[in-house]
């Protein structure tokens, strides 16, 4: 049986076991999610990149304490990426205002089209977030793991820590809040899902 075709409860015991590859082979899995999920909470490539490396090396110290939700590694490791979110916001308002004197690293030259849409990408996602600025944090959060990301009501109720019947009445009190839910930039598909999931 290779790696790929090991599932993600069979990976992780290998990994809890001392297997790196396997451990390797779930970060190589659902990397790109987290990494995506810590973009669309923060409308910033970069910290998006940090943060979902933290999202793997906490989860990697916690190891002993993971409890896998219907087979799948993903549940928990949004749980994780809300709590390193969460952290993450803190810090930068309690080092707003030094950070904001820190000046910009000069990056590597880039291909213009890619660094352009780059930043498309992260204005647009800086429009959506100030959208839903309004909304509680946990209402927030919920949108985010069940909406844009798409997990069930329980896997959501997994990574958040709270009964599935909560989750449930706060995405239904959410639906009658935003009369036109914020689109994603760059997923039009998903924004149609988004909009019948809100309507």
């Amino acid at each position: 049986m290779t790696l790929h075709s090991r599932t993600d409860l069979e990976l992780w015991g290998a990994a809890v076991a001392g297997d790196e590859q396997a451990f390797g082979e779930l970060f190589a899995r659902h990397g790109r999610v987290v990494y995506n999920f810590c973009f669309r909470r923060t409308a910033d490539w970069s910290a998006a990149e940090d943060l979902a490396s933290v999202v793997f090396l906490e989860t990697w110290r916690r190891r002993e304490h993971v409890r896998l939700e219907g087979g799948s590694l993903l549940p928990w490791l949004y749980g994780v990426a809300t709590n390193v979110l969460r952290n993450h916001q803190r810090s930068l308002r309690r080092y707003g205002a030094v950070l904001a004197r820190v000046p910009e690293p000069v990056a590597p030259e880039e291909d213009a089209d890619l660094v352009a849409a780059r930043l498309d990408d992260q204005r647009r996602m800086r429009e959506v977030l100030d959208r839903i600025a309004h909304l509680p944090r946990r209402d927030r959060e919920l949108l985010a793991l069940c909406v844009w990301e798409g997990l069930t009501y329980t896997e959501a109720a997994a990574a958040l820590g709270i009964p599935v019947g909560t989750v449930r009445s706060r995405l239904s009190r959410i639906r009658a809040g935003l009369k036109e839910p914020p689109p994603l930039p760059g997923h039009r598909r998903r924004n149609n899902a988004l909009r019948e999931e809100l309507s």
